[in-house]
């Protein structure tokens, strides 16, 4: 279906996207790059350019970076309690202006107003849960076990940071990694996605009213993200660099990070089976994949990208997912009724219909969609496919768009095989009734994470993370402030 609703007028979304700052971030002000040089920001619903902001050089970053050194010290020194009330200030503010910042998002990224609202409140929710644990940053104190000598721990924050987010959640990756930082006692240098740069730019300047100290949190925006970050990473004044993105990118900076042996926290790719026992509630499971698959237009890393159906019941589960997905809404987030938003550019737009092309190829039957539209944006219609053989591309690329590709199974070590076979591991999907397997079959599974009758297993209270080649470290729960702190034993003669 194509929305046909009421459109979000120019007006408004000339006064949301003016309101933003559009340059850098420096030592808590904002300033032009270098040269004046600045990059267009488009709407992918559209194609057409929403504004310029400030493209960052090589120069601009050290500027960013020499600001967060110099305020680190400072900063370090607050209380746990002052970190504390500037991210629930922060919070708060995210809330107060939750409509004009979904809009914005909308306008930059294409996801339906409804669901860039629930990013911002997703993304809120990570400032609350590390203002508790600021608060709650813990050592210990321990009698040495031949005695003579004591032991004291303490939690220290590892020191400047470098963080760069993605462009399918432009606020959550951002406050996913900028709440534990400071949270820590961590400045930071951050580098948003050049497609998605405006949510970013509006959060900052939250953080600015919220009384985080200048230096503290820095932004550049730029198109070369490598020319501008790589040398920050091999600077050695940074101590921590923590990325969201692919797989390819994350081990280049992974080989940068190793030349001063920086901390790293990498989110990655990923390639999330989702698997349909026979004794699946086929409502609950049909439910989930839609959840599960269609999140961001499928634009996300915890995107179901193979789903494995028991062979009883595919024709089933096949009808009723495709039934959904085409009753689904196509058109620009902005306009009402609209479930389904462009993909964010034409290369993901040629790559998704690219993959579905393969997979007919290979013998797979579309029960659904299956065609790019003609028009202006980067659009592609949900669509479902069944009977995809192993051998097609989308069996171990990851799609990022909302295609379903459906694949029998007859045996529950058949699809814990198939589902292992990849060497990513972010999460995977299990629907069944029986407690006993789905206990057996999660801890079978080579993924960070698991949802069993669940189709979003995202929570800022638990830990964000994979295995294999899907990443290293955690972010969120109480293991994500982790990341930005150093350990410290004190052993103290008696």
């Amino acid at each position: 279906m194509v929305s046909t609703g009421t459109p979000d007028t120019t007006s408004t979304q000339e006064a949301v996207v003016q309101a933003v700052p559009k340059q850098l971030f420096i030592d808590g002000g904002w300033v032009d790059a270098e040269g004046g040089k600045r990059f267009d920001v488009l709407d992918p619903s559209t194609g057409e350019v929403l504004c310029s902001v400030a493209d960052a050089s090589p120069a601009d970053g050290r500027k960013a970076l020499d600001a967060a050194v110099a305020a680190q010290a400072s900063f370090a020194a607050t209380s746990p309690r002052e970190r504390a009330d500037m991210l629930m200030r922060a919070f708060d503010l995210l809330h107060e202006r939750i409509d004009d910042l979904a809009r914005l998002m909308t306008l930059e990224m294409g996801k339906p107003l409804a669901e860039a609202k629930g990013e911002i409140s997703y993304a809120a929710e990570f400032l609350r849960h590390f203002a508790g644990e600021a608060v709650r940053i813990n050592g210990g104190y321990q009698v040495a076990p031949a005695g003579g000598s004591r032991f004291l721990v303490t939690r220290q924050p590892v020191g400047p940071c470098l963080l760069i987010t993605p462009w399918n959640f432009p606020m959550a990756m951002g406050t996913r990694k900028i709440g534990p930082a400071i949270a820590a006692g961590c400045t930071s240098v951050i580098k948003p996605a050049h497609q998605t740069p405006l949510s970013m730019l509006a959060f900052i300047d939250i953080l600015r009213e919220a009384g985080v100290p200048d230096g503290v949190v820095n932004c550049v925006t730029a198109m070369d993200s490598g020319g501008v970050m790589e040398p920050l990473i091999r600077s050695g004044l940074a101590r921590k660099l923590s990325f969201t993105g692919s797989t390819k990118v994350g081990k280049i900076l992974l080989e940068q990070c190793a030349e001063h042996v920086l901390r790293t926290s990498m989110e990655l790719g990923g390639n999330a089976p989702f698997i349909v026992f026979e004794d699946a509630d086929l409502d609950e499971a049909v439910q989930g994949a839609m959840a599960a698959k269609m999140r961001n237009m499928g634009e996300a890393c915890t995107a179901a990208n193979r789903i494995y159906v028991h062979e009883s019941v595919i024709d089933d589960f096949g009808k009723r997912l495709a039934e959904t997905m085409a009753g689904l809404t196509v058109g620009r987030g902005v306009d009402e009724g609209t479930t389904v938003g462009p993909l964010i550019d034409d290369a993901a737009q040629n790559k998704v219909s690219e993959l579905v092309a393969d997979a007919v190829e290979r013998g797979a039957e579309l029960l659904t969609g299956g065609q790019t539209p003609d028009g202006a944006g980067y659009f592609y219609p949900p669509t479902v496919l069944t009977g995809v053989s192993k051998d097609a591309r989308m069996a171990t690329e990851e799609i990022f768009g909302p295609v379903a590709p459906l694949t029998p199974f007859s045996e529950e070590e058949e699809a814990i095989k198939a589902a292992n076979d990849t060497e990513f591991g972010l999460v995977a999907y299990v629907y069944t009734n029986d407690l006993r397997r789905s206990l057996r079959v999660a801890e079978a599974l080579e993924s960070g994470m698991v949802g069993l009758n669940q189709g979003v297993v995202s929570n800022p209270a638990a830990p964000f993370g994979g295995v294999k080649q899907s990443g290293l470290g955690r972010e969120g729960g109480p293991t994500g402030i982790d990341e930005f702190l150093e350990t410290k034993y004190i052993g103290i003669t008696m």
